[in-house]
């Protein structure tokens, strides 16, 4: 008999598909009544299980908490062995066990239940011990595993875990969690740094900032970008705003030209209404911004309404500060 590994995969796939399709189509007022308790916790969602249960519930707990409901897993085993001191007054518990018969977790909600604390299923039977325990029970119906001895958890699994993100999310949006909430939770990764650094953090400026009046002479706007070496020069009037810009590519094309352009003036050169950012936009904005355009830098003022520059971001800066 010959063996035909994406054959396999493709069933595979497809059960786990079909299961969360019938997932989908299956959800009832005991999933709006879960979101409701858990949008409520004054404390934590614990999040307990054993098995290959436990490792989902690990990253449903995971979930919750990076999305604005705190949340942790407790072991059911290591919860009748001492850790249920973890667990406050005001927390809610989330349980997790496709039988509904798992003897450990069974145990712990037998003491949780004399705390009165809430406690919501997701299980496989509505006549478990699980689901007849728990004040709301999410009831998963599997047609078959995908493993075809129907042992290992494969699909129940793979729908636990969509019904675990499913309740995230809905918390999130019920909670009304912004990007901004989001970064501040990952503030080590590059999601965080994206989601956080502002323009103002990376900009030059002060004397830093390349620069000229608009009746400077062209030598001298090409001695202050050699000398920044920003690829290019803002251009100011006698008020200080910002009216236009010089750069490497205009030079190149007048050079192109042939053209003596050394004793102009400025104004005579420039490129008019040059693009510009407010200092208190994301960088990851301003990377958008300068895309968009096909442009490699930005003059940054104090707001959209201003024309006096504060300072100048060049796409450099957004690369060492690994924004891109």
């Amino acid at each position: 008999m010959s063996f035909d590994a994406i054959s396999i995969a493709r069933e595979v796939l497809d059960i786990e598909a079909n299961a969360l399709l019938h997932l989908k189509n299956s959800l009832d007022n005991s999933f709006v009544k879960s979101v409701e308790v858990l949008s409520q916790c004054q404390g934590k969602v614990i999040v307990t299980g054993m098995g290959k249960s436990g490792q989902v519930a690990k990253k449903i707990a995971a979930t919750l908490a990076s999305t604005g409901t705190p949340s942790f897993f407790l072991h059911a085993s290591e919860a009748i062995h001492g850790d249920l001191g973890m667990v406050g007054e005001s927390d809610v518990i989330l349980s997790i066990s496709y039988s509904g018969e798992t003897a450990e977790l069974l145990k712990v909600l037998s003491i949780v239940k004399r705390k009165k604390l809430p406690i919501i299923s997701i299980t496989g039977r509505k006549a478990s011990q699980l689901a007849q325990v728990s004040d709301i029970a999410l009831i998963l119906h599997i047609e078959k595993e995908a493993c075809p001895l129907g042992l290992a958890p494969t699909a129940s699994t793979t729908a636990t875990l969509a019904l675990g993100d499913a309740l995230a999310v809905c918390l999130l949006k019920k909670k009304g969690f912004k990007e901004e909430d989001f970064a501040n939770l990952h503030p080590g990764g590059n999601l965080g740094k994206k989601l956080l650094v502002r323009v103002q953090d990376l900009m030059l400026t002060g004397e830093n900032i390349p620069m000229v009046f608009e009746d400077t002479r062209m030598k001298e706007a090409l001695m202050e970008m050699t000398t920044k070496r920003q690829g290019c020069t803002g251009v100011s009037n006698g008020q200080g705003e910002l009216v236009g810009v010089i750069t490497d590519g205009d030079l190149r094309r007048l050079l192109e030209r042939n053209e003596s352009f050394l004793e102009k003036p400025v104004f005579s050169i420039m490129a008019q209404n040059p693009k510009t950012i407010s200092q208190e936009k994301l960088a990851s904005q301003a990377l958008n911004l300068m895309e968009e355009n096909k442009i490699t830098s930005l003059f940054v003022c104090t707001s959209p309404s201003s024309l006096k520059p504060v300072g100048f971001l060049h796409l450099h800066h957004l690369i060492e500060a690994k924004i891109i």
